[in-house]
């Protein structure tokens, strides 16, 4: 593994940061985070139309960039640092990767030069709280997550004229605001039960879409309501979509831990910048040897982090193994010490709403309620390669 970037990579990640530090200050982000769509939808156009971020990893033939995970990590990681208010995780890292997967050639080019250019943005939509369950990040995909035939579920029934889903998904992300839902239902009743994802259009009739009130404003969700609303089949009834959740899964895992190691690495460098000016007893708290040790195991946690994303981003890019839950792990663990750290240290004005402080916070605590805990990201990493078969055996 060469762990050096590319001029290309590198050249990705200057020009984000550059134009993100312009069009995300605090005043824009709050302003993004309130508004109905729950971000800025000119940089989002800024972002796919002129940089091609929404398609990064898409292939060439679809009007994407052809580039790997690798890259959309690198540029999630640029976006974390600013807490950028744009769907990019949703469109590009969710529901973009499902339908290159499972599409059929008609679904794919109709879709995803849409997707590519940003004009189109999309959410998965997975029934109850059940998104890490169904991306395989904390536990196996195979089971009864999609409603398993009983109500809280979302279901699918074939009709004369295709299909039709009802039921009940919440903590999609930006399912308010996105043109298209990929939406994971049960199907065939107890005797041939099995998932399969279908595309509901943004104006399908029947379906209620609400924005939810979250821990983390910045990554706004929805819940959504299907009656009798007619829908897609993505790809064929043959298709395995646990396998096809849990590579995304994988690659989304890999996308969030960079993003969260880049608003990690954000948080500290504004906690450093306020240790070196606060001063306490007439000196500068960050002369303290307490806070330099406090603030040296925060750096060592970021690094430790960004090496884990990294790894992870290579291995999803060459087919090795699959460690992007292990990854986000280390990562979400690294955010949520270094903006409570930065809470502490800086004082009083830490816990005020005007400080931007609360929002790493926020994120770390958000980004667990939805992929995590990290408890459960490690120990199912841990299950996945049998890490313990060994021990149990010489026991």
């Amino acid at each position: 593994m060469d762990a050096r970037l590319t001029a290309e990579q590198e050249e990705i990640r200057r020009t984000l940061r550059e134009v993100l530090a312009k069009r995300c200050g605090p005043d824009d982000l709050r302003a993004a985070a309130h508004s109905p769509e729950g971000h800025d939808r000119a940089l989002w156009g800024t972002l796919s139309r002129q940089l091609g971020l929404a398609g990064l990893a898409l292939p060439e033939r679809y009007g994407g960039i052809g580039c790997s995970v690798t890259e959309l990590a690198l540029a999630c990681e640029e976006s974390g640092r600013f807490l950028a208010p744009a769907p990019l995780l949703a469109t590009a890292a969710l529901a973009a990767p499902l339908i290159l997967a499972l599409g059929g050639e008609d679904q794919r080019a109709a879709l995803l030069p849409r997707l590519a250019s940003g004009e189109l943005t999309a959410a998965l939509a997975v029934p109850g709280a059940g998104l890490a369950t169904a991306l395989a990040l904390v536990d196996d995909n195979h089971g009864d997550w999609a409603g398993g035939g009983r109500a809280g579920g979302v279901q699918a029934r074939r009709t004369d004229g295709g299909w039709r889903l009802y039921g009940q998904a919440t903590q999609v992300l930006d399912g308010h605001s996105a043109g298209l839902l990929v939406v994971a239902a049960h199907t065939g009743g107890f005797a041939r039960s099995r998932t399969l994802l279908f595309l509901v259009r943004a104006d399908a009739a029947g379906m209620v879409r609400a924005r939810q009130t979250a821990l983390d404003a910045t990554r706004p969700q929805a819940r959504i309501e299907l009656r009798h609303v007619e829908a897609e089949l993505l790809g064929d009834e043959g298709a395995d979509v646990p396998a096809a959740l849990a590579a995304a899964g994988d690659a989304a895992a890999t996308v969030l831990a960079a993003e969260a190691v880049g608003a990690a690495d954000r948080a500290l460098e504004r906690t450093v910048e306020h240790v070196r000016t606060r001063e306490q007893f007439g000196r500068a708290i960050g002369s303290f040897q307490a806070v330099k040790h406090r603030l040296a195991d925060v750096y060592v946690g970021v690094r430790a982090a960004r090496s884990a994303a990294y790894y992870a981003a290579w291995a999803a890019g060459t087919g090795a193994e699959r460690v992007g839950g292990l990854a986000l792990a280390q990562a979400l663990e690294a955010l949520r010490t270094a903006a409570s750290e930065g809470i502490q240290l800086h004082g009083g004005v830490g816990f005020t709403w005007e400080h931007d402080a609360q929002l790493s916070f926020k994120r770390a605590a958000g980004d667990e309620l939805l992929f995590g805990p990290v408890h459960r990201l490690r120990a199912h990493a841990a299950e996945t390669a049998r890490l313990f078969d060994a021990a149990e055996v010489r026991v």
